[in-house]
């Protein structure tokens, strides 16, 4: 469950499964160069950072496993609609389309749905689902999740930092 924040002072936020308990939390930078958040385990282990790719014809954002570059989130430019691309190693890119304006909109993957983002109305704050399919990596599909929020806030409002936090 993603919720974006009301009023938000902080990059700090958890990530929650379906039974409202926390499976992640995602770190912000603050006084940083551009949207940087390290995405960790319960324990604190950094299982990915992502960064925002500066100075980038279209927005750009790379996410990091290891300390080496593991995938890009790139919004892609398109005259009727706008579409994201998740370019991990290999043949294995999830395209992302949808209603970003709605806030709702698929991973697919070798021509199948694999996530599932969604939203809730009639609440203060804006809350999304993401479902996804067993096997898939989740890690990387949320951090695209949370890149695409980013990225769509930046549209609305020309600039400002991370604006979201998962759980109910």
């Amino acid at each position: 469950m993603m919720k974006e924040k009301f009023w938000s002072f902080s990059d700090d936020f958890s990530i929650k499964d379906a039974n409202g308990q926390p499976i992640f939390f995602v770190k912000g930078k603050a006084f940083s160069w551009g949207d940087k958040l390290s995405f960790q385990d319960l324990q604190g282990n950094e299982l990915a950072f992502i960064s925002q790719k500066l100075l980038s014809f279209k927005p750009r954002f790379e996410i990091f496993r290891n300390g080496e570059l593991f995938a890009e989130v790139t919004k892609e430019f398109s005259w009727f609609k706008k579409e994201f691309l998740l370019d991990v190693p290999g043949p294995n890119d999830y395209s992302i389309n949808g209603s970003f304006w709605q806030r709702n909109y698929t991973f697919e993957r070798s021509g199948r749905v694999v996530a599932q983002v969604s939203r809730e109305y009639f609440t203060w704050t804006d809350t999304y689902g993401v479902d996804i399919v067993d096997g898939e990596d989740d890690v990387a599909i949320l951090a695209a999740v949370i890149v695409i929020d980013q990225v769509l806030h930046d549209d609305r409002h020309d600039g400002g930092g991370i604006s979201v936090n998962f759980g109910s």
